[in-house]
């Protein structure tokens, strides 16, 4: 099995459980992250082939024609002009 990719998150948490988190983590010999990562797996649901394939096909699918420039910008779509 070859490792996961992994992405670095930020997230605000109470001071208490921040420093519970540490004192847990530490004597399971683990870190913060990897507690978060442990109790994430069981509560999110496996990923199924069929998930797995739409991935990749989004993640493979060709730019959209406008390059790597989306030529109009959210104030735009959402208009949010000066007015």
């Amino acid at each position: 099995m070859k490792p996961q990719a992994k992405r670095n998150i930020t997230l605000s948490l109470p001071v208490d459980l921040i420093q519970q988190l540490k004192i847990l983590a530490a004597q399971r010999n683990t870190s913060i992250s990897g507690l978060i990562t442990e109790q994430a797996q069981q509560i999110v649901p496996p990923v199924d082939d069929s998930t797995s394939l739409l991935r990749e096909l989004i993640e493979s699918a060709p730019n959209s024609g406008f390059g790597e420039k989306i030529p109009w910008t959210r104030d735009e779509i959402y208009d949010r002009h000066e007015r």
